[in-house]
């Protein structure tokens, strides 16, 4: 499945993780395996790669290798199944974060203003919570926290307010039900940021994608090995805050913490200073890469 998704920064990430040829890596967000079979190349007959991903669609992608291990989790569950394959401590940990090409071409997950389909968004399929049962079934108060947090609307509580009134009349269902519920609130000549907002607060609550980060970083620091690297390629502000955050204070909120002697308290080092975007000419072949922002730490 060559169109499946095209890797981001490819060299940048490859470099970042300074890969050693008899090392373990982890590829946490295997998609369509473009960063994955990269990592293979830089390996050598003893060098192992685990990759993860909770969609099943991904498998299709595999290559056949037998340094190669897939684990069809959530990277939340890093740390227990690396352990249950033999992998307690690693040399390095990309992720990719986000919606793959792939799952936004496929007009019935849901994950796309450009089709109508049913509103499902659920990366893992086999999840029970779906865009449709968020907006049928959370109270008022619930939609404003996820429009407000998670899409950074500023008028998420008029948003929530007039859900609330569409689906009295009718279940909001699909993409066009959702579009045509809230017509009267989206800003002429913004509709698609303005969607692509709406769209980005309902997959992150489906996919408890920000919790789901946050207990990835954390178990990451735990079986990486002293000179391991993480690499982080994030899309929009709310998870590159958390990554940034965790890297330069070794939390996700609040003041470095330092020791008696003024050193600072945190497990990784940040390897670049600024997080590394993609080059014009990238950005020109690849439309995704516009808004991703990488960062590479080193455990200390």
């Amino acid at each position: 499945m060559n169109n499946y998704h095209v890797p981001v920064m490819l060299k940048e990430c490859i470099e970042g993780l300074a890969i050693k040829p008899d090392g373990i890596y982890v590829d946490v967000t295997f998609g369509g395996g473009g960063h994955s079979r990269e990592i293979l190349r830089h390996l050598g007959k003893n060098g192992r790669l685990l990759a993860f991903d909770q969609d099943m669609d991904a498998q299709q992608n595999l290559p056949a290798d037998s340094r190669l291990t897939f684990i069809d989790q959530n990277f939340r569950y890093l740390k227990n199944n690396c352990r249950l394959h033999g992998a307690s401590s690693v040399n390095g940990i990309l992720a990719d974060l986000g919606v793959s090409s792939h799952q936004f071409d496929q007009p019935e997950r849901g994950f796309s203003i450009r089709f109508d389909a049913d509103l499902d968004m659920r990366m893992d399929q086999s999840g029970e919570l779906t865009a449709k049962k968020v907006l049928n079934a959370y109270s008022e108060e619930e939609l404003h926290r996820i429009f407000g947090l998670y899409g950074e609307i500023q008028n998420a509580k008029t948003l929530a307010k007039i859900i609330i009134t569409a689906r009295l009349s009718k279940p909001i269902e699909t993409v066009a039900d959702l579009k045509s519920a809230i017509i009267a609130l989206i800003p002429k000549g913004k509709e698609n940021k303005y969607l692509a907002q709406v769209f980005q607060a309902l997959r992150i609550e489906v996919n408890q994608e920000l919790e789901a980060l946050k207990e990835f970083l954390t178990q990451a620091v735990d079986i990486l090995k002293i000179g391991g690297r993480l690499v982080v390629m994030s899309y929009h502000s709310l998870e590159d805050r958390l990554v940034k955050n965790f890297i330069t204070k070794g939390k996700f909120r609040g003041e470095l913490e330092k020791d008696f002697y003024g050193n600072a308290v945190k497990p990784l080092e940040a390897v670049t200073r600024k997080a590394v975007v993609a080059s014009v000419e990238e950005i020109k072949q690849n439309n995704r890469a516009r808004s991703a922002k990488l960062r590479i730490a080193e455990k200390k």
